[in-house]
C-alpha cells in the first residue's frame, strides 16, 4: 500500500528544512522533495541576521562543521553624503550577524533534516499537484508519486507548486532585483566587517559587502523594481560601482572578482497573497516573505516554515490547519512587513538616508540598538505591537551563545 505521510515539502531550502525538522521533532512522518541534489549552489548575499541565527540554533543547526560561516561583529553604513557610521554588535553575547554561503548553509539544514529522521528525495521535480478532501497527492519526475495529509510549498518564487494549483501570480517579479559576486584577496578592512553603502542612483537600493573567511566577500547591491535604476541596467552598472574610490578602498587593490556574477528577483509582498490552499501551505519565497525594507528573507523562510509545522502540530481538520497558519503568519510577520514597507519609503532619497544615518549614530545606545533591530534582533514593528513587548527588550543575547566560531 502506498504510504501517507503527514506532511510532504517541496523545497529543501531553509523554510522547507525548518518545517519538515519541526515535524520530525514532534514524531511526524515527513518527506522533503527537491529537484536538486546537495550541497547546490545557490545565489544570495548570504547574510544570517539576529532573527535567522535564533531559529537556526533552535532548529539544532551547528555552525562548527560549516567551514565558510563567519561571523560579523561590526557594521559600516555610508550615506550617499559620504557620512560613515560604525555600529559595533555585542561580542561576548553570543553572534548578532554571520555569513555563510547557501551552498553550505542549505547543505547543513539537509543534512539537519536527515539526522531527525525526514525522509528526503534529492533529484526530483515536483510536475503536479492533486488536492483531495482527504489527502494531497504529489506527482514526480521518475519517482513514484508521494501522497500526505498535508503539502508545505517552499519551492521558491516562481513555485509550480503555485502553477499546479492555479494560484501563481501572472507576470509578477518580485519587489527587489540583488546582483552579487564573489570577491577574492579583499582588504583587512573587507575581511571582518559588513560594509553597506547607499549609493545615490540605486536608492531605495544598497550596495553590500559581507565578508567571507580566508579573503573572500560576497559584494553585491540590490534596486527596488521600477525604481531608478532598470533591471537590465544592473550588469553595466556593476561595472561601475566596485570602482568607486570609496568603495574600493574598503574592497582593496589587490582584490579580484570570481568569474561568475548572479542576479535574481527578491519577492516581499506575503500580505498579498494567497498564502494557503485547500491542504497546502506556502512558506518562503513562495509566501514572497522577504522583508521589503532590505530584501533579506532567511529569516522569514525559517519563520513561516516554522509556522506551518506547527499549524499542522495543532492539529484538527484542514480548514483549522490552514487557519491556523494565517494566524500565525499575520501574528509573526504582517505588522513587521508592513512597518518595513513604511520605512523603506525614507530611503527613497538621499535626505531620508542621510537623516537615518545621522539619528542613528547619535550615540552608543542609537549605535548599539539601531544594529541590533536593523539585523532583526528586535521585530519591525516592535514599538507598535505590544504584545511582544519585553522587561528587557534591549538587552537579549544573541545565538550560539555557547558555541566557539572562529571570528
Amino acid at each position: 500500500m502506498t504510504q501517507v505521510w503527514d506532511a510532504v515539502v517541496v523545497g529543501a531550502g531553509p523554510a522547507g528544512c525548518a518545517a519538515a525538522i519541526t515535524l520530525a521533532r514532534a514524531g511526524h512522518q515527513v518527506v522533503v522533495v527537491d529537484r536538486a541534489h546537495f550541497p547546490r549552489p545557490k545565489t544570495c548575499g548570504d547574510g544570517l541576521t539576529t532573527g535567522a541565527l535564533r531559529l537556526l540554533e533552535g532548529l539544532g543547526l551547528d555552525p562548527n562543521p560549516i567551514r565558510s560561516w563567519m561571523p560579523a561583529h561590526k557594521v559600516h553604513l555610508r550615506s550617499p553624503s559620504g557620512r560613515q557610521v560604525e555600529f559595533v554588535l555585542p561580542r561576548n553575547r553570543g553572534q548578532f550577524a554571520a555569513v555563510v554561503p547557501r551552498l553550505e548553509l542549505d547543505n547543513a539544514l539537509v543534512q539537519r533534516a536527515k539526522a531527525e529522521g525526514v525522509e528526503v528525495i534529492e533529484g526530483s521535480a515536483c510536475t503536479g499537484v492533486t488536492e483531495r478532501s482527504d489527502l494531497i497527492e504529489i506527482a514526480l519526475a521518475d519517482k513514484p508519486a508521494v501522497q500526505a495529509s498535508y503539502l508545505i510549498a517552499a519551492d521558491g518564487m516562481w513555485s509550480p507548486t503555485r502553477k499546479y494549483l492555479g494560484l501563481s501570480q501572472n507576470g509578477y517579479r518580485g519587489e527587489w532585483h540583488a546582483f552579487c559576486q564573489y570577491w577574492n584577496d579583499v582588504s583587512p578592512a573587507a575581511s571582518r566587517s559588513v560594509w553597506v553603502w547607499f549609493e545615490e542612483e540605486i536608492l531605495p537600493g544598497y550596495m553590500w559587502l559581507f565578508p567571507l573567511p580566508d579573503g573572500r566577500a560576497n559584494v553585491g547591491f540590490g534596486i527596488r523594481r521600477n525604481g531608478k535604476v532598470s533591471v537590465s541596467d544592473m550588469g553595466s552598472l556593476w561595472q561601475k560601482l566596485p570602482k568607486r574610490e570609496h568603495i574600493r578602498a574598503v574592497i582593496g587593490d589587490n582584490a579580484t572578482p570570481e568569474i561568475n556574477h548572479r542576479a535574481w528577483p527578491i519577492p516581499a509582498c506575503i500580505d498579498k497573497i494567497p498564502l494557503t490552499s485547500q491542504r497546502t501551505m506556502f512558506a518562503g519565497d513562495a509566501a514572497a516573505a522577504a522583508d521589503p525594507m532590505s530584501g533579506e528573507g532567511i529569516a522569514q523562510a525559517l519563520l513561516t516554515g516554522i509556522a506551518a509545522a506547527n499549524a499542522i502540530m495543532a492539529g484538527g481538520n484542514a480548514e483549522n490547519v490552514m487557519a491556523s497558519y494565517l494566524h500565525l503568519v499575520r501574528r509573526e510577520l504582517f505588522a513587521d512587513h508592513r512597518m518595513a514597507r513604511r520605512l523603506g519609503r525614507i530611503m527613497h532619497t538621499q535626505t531620508g538616508v542621510r537623516a537615518a544615518i545621522r539619528i542613528a549614530g547619535l550615540s552608543s545606545w542609537t549605535r548599539r540598538n539601531f544594529v541590533r533591530w536593523l539585523f532583526e534582533d528586535y521585530p519591525r514593528s516592535i514599538l507598535t505591537t505590544p504584545s511582544r513587548w519585553s522587561r528587557k527588550p534591549f538587552t537579549t543575547p544573541g545565538a550560539y551563545r555557547k558555541t566557539t566560531v572562529v571570528s
